[in-house]
């Protein structure tokens, strides 16, 4: 927590843009610990509500803890994006919950924003996921992994936004640097569908 608030102190001193902060794997109350040291907006919660298996083991939602201690440390103005249907997870404790209940169960513990992942980091999130989590909520939904330029127009006509970052990278490989090139080819696909509506 300590090392990531010097380096948020450090981008927000370099940058005016807004932060937000996620702090993996289910570590919502660090991140909220963060986005309140440092100003940041929102916090993404993998992790909301509900419970999945996986590679760090069985994971509980930590919502309720995680809205006591927002409101313990004053940062009731941190918006919270919160995925349903975790990537990285097997959901068998809620294979009997579709995905449109898990979003209207984030939406009922104060989520602000839902997020629709694939399943995996750079896994294109389907057009179906975003929808099913629509039918669940009156939140805003954006897409959460695997965004690039052949499927903007398919998930912007049922997304409010997106997360992007591993197709950014040179390669698309998650480590990688910045590519400026892949930066502008996607923001050419986003500024032409944004322009048609």
């Amino acid at each position: 927590m300590a090392a990531l608030t010097a380096a948020c102190l450090e981008v927000r001193n370099a940058v005016d843009v807004p932060l937000g902060i996620t702090c993996v794997a289910n570590g919502v109350m660090p991140a909220l610990a963060v986005a309140k040291a440092t100003g940041a907006g929102w916090v993404r919660a993998n992790q909301w509500v509900n419970a999945y298996v996986a590679n760090e083991g069985f994971l509980n939602g930590p919502a309720p803890k995680a809205m006591r201690y927002r409101a313990a440390i004053g940062a009731q103005d941190v918006k919270i994006l919160a995925d349903v249907h975790v990537k990285f997870g097997a959901h068998a404790v809620t294979a009997d919950r579709s995905i449109s209940e898990q979003a209207t169960d984030a939406e009922w513990f104060d989520a602000d924003v839902l997020i629709a992942t694939g399943s995996r980091t750079g896994s294109p999130t389907q057009p179906e996921e975003v929808s099913e989590v629509r039918l669940g909520t009156n939140l805003p939904v954006v897409v959460g992994s695997g965004l690039n330029p052949e499927q903007v127009d398919a998930l912007f006509a049922v997304a409010d936004g997106a997360i992007v970052g591993q197709w950014l990278k040179e390669d698309g490989v998650w480590w990688n640097p910045v590519d400026p090139r892949r930066v502008e080819r996607l923001m050419a696909s986003v500024v032409r569908v944004r322009s048609d509506r």
